[in-house]
């Protein structure tokens, strides 16, 4: 019923010159597929993306410059050791799931027991390695040894994320987007409270405990709705005979976790080049609140990649080559075209978003232009990185994301005395070298002949 309410309410706003357009739509199986899980995945993000970011600027005005600096680099050497604690098992659930999941669900299962154990073993011991190295991380990489409690506490993250990623993975290789845009939409109504009251009564300390808090919400509904789409499609919600799948590891997740390597750990890598440097944790507090900006438009490529990795894994799955392809045509022409007028919009009134942030932070608003045009690039490519997954070329994924990371690396040693500015072009300049190759890669998949499925 409610879905019935949604499509009239679909085509009595249409404006006439999208009617056709949506009447192909409504009747491509493919377009439908992607039209439906991309509008449930955006409606359980607006609101929760939109409440955690009204959410930052409180923190931002509670902690101050430097304070919510100390918050981003935290965040940043979580999201470091995140990438070896995820080991690449969202992508690999999402991939196989939707691969399997009908034509064999009894192996879709086992993917999914190997995905949350491994999920366990390898964030277990990434948290284990926070906790214990926290101090001497503190002092010699990041330039502040007051932060190593705090890093200790962020390890509750770190394990906790490594579970919701091969969760969300599995719930999107089944396609349940409607699923999770509601964990998202409760999930978002907590972690406003919580992060803000977290922050106005702890400080810095309150609003990571915050952070883990909100995560443990996070795992608790994505686990209740991973069993609900398990048995909705038959597939085994066990353990049992998982080793057989031990090879997807290697073949998929491996390569998924090095190319993953080459972001996380490098953007903290970066990160601790500016903080080192004089009021380097003001500069990072600029260039956080700018990157908050960015991680709002990537989002919606983002789920626009999280609903094309499943549709796309199962047409491959079938052969079906052509098909793909027009679909990451398609894609690619969708993210530019919703993505760039919000950069060109944000970048105009720059100095005001800025200013929402507090005092210190207005002056930064060139870095918040910089990150905006740098999203406007990515959201383009990132079609292109999902027919990689789907077609299972990891390990082109990892050579492409190699060349990104020495790029933004040496940019950023020779540019990181201009402070956040320097940081943020440096990325950017990373971005449009690896858009070259990302771009040429696309171009030559429109012309090949070969097939992308094994």
């Amino acid at each position: 019923m409610l879905a019935v309410t949604i499509k009239k309410a679909i085509h009595a706003c249409c404006p006439s010159f999208l009617e056709q357009t949506l009447a192909r739509i409504e009747t491509s199986e493919i377009g439908y597929r992607i039209a439906k899980g991309a509008f449930w995945s955006l409606a359980g993000a607006v609101i929760s993306r939109a409440l955690m970011l009204v959410a930052s600027i409180f923190v931002a005005r509670i902690l101050g410059k430097t304070g919510f600096g100390e918050l981003g680099i935290i965040q940043a050497t979580v999201g470091m050791f995140g990438v070896f604690a995820g080991f690449g098992l969202g992508l690999t659930a999402t991939k196989h799931v939707a691969e399997f999941r009908q034509s064999d669900p009894e192996r879709a299962g086992r993917i999914i027991g190997l995905s949350g154990l491994v999920a366990m073993a390898t964030g277990g011991l990434m948290a284990l390695g926070l906790l214990i190295f926290a101090p001497w991380l503190a002092e010699h990489t990041i330039n502040a040894p007051h932060l190593a409690g705090v890093l200790r506490i962020a390890a509750i993250i770190l394990f906790i994320s490594a579970l919701n990623g091969a969760q969300t993975g599995a719930l999107s290789g089944f396609e349940a987007f409607r699923t999770i845009a509601y964990v998202n939409f409760f999930v978002g109504l907590l972690s406003f409270p919580i992060l803000v009251l977290g922050t106005y009564l702890g400080g810095l300390t309150g609003a990571v405990w915050a952070l883990a808090i909100n995560l443990c919400f996070n795992w608790l509904l994505n686990h209740l709705a991973l069993r609900k789409e398990a048995r909705l499609y038959k597939v085994p919600f066990t353990i049992r005979n998982c080793s057989q799948e031990l090879p997807v590891l290697w073949k998929f997740s491996l390569p998924a976790l090095l190319a993953s390597f080459m972001v996380g750990p490098v953007n903290w890598l970066c990160a601790t080049f500016l903080v080192n440097q004089p009021d380097g944790y003001g500069e990072m507090g600029i260039f956080n609140a700018a990157n908050q900006w960015f991680a709002i438009l990537m989002y919606l490529p983002s789920l626009l990649g999280g609903v094309l990795l499943p549709v796309l894994s199962e047409r491959l799955g079938q052969k079906d080559t052509n098909q793909s392809m027009k679909t990451m045509v398609l894609a690619m022409k969708a993210s530019a075209l919703v993505v760039m007028p919000l950069v060109l919009i944000a970048s105009i009134i720059s100095p005001y978003i800025m200013g929402l942030y507090g005092a210190g932070f207005g002056d930064g608003w060139p870095t918040l232009v910089v990150v905006l045009l740098t999203a406007g690039l990515v959201s383009a490519q990132t079609p292109v990185g999902q027919i990689i997954a789907a077609s299972g070329r990891m390990w082109l994924g990892f050579l492409m994301n190699t060349g990104w990371a020495l790029v933004f690396i040496i940019a950023t040693f020779l540019l990181t005395d201009m402070g956040a500015l320097g940081l943020a072009s440096a990325r950017a300049f990373a971005y449009v070298l690896h858009a070259t190759w990302t771009f040429g890669f696309a171009i030559f998949l429109l012309h090949s002949k070969e097939r992308l499925s094994d």
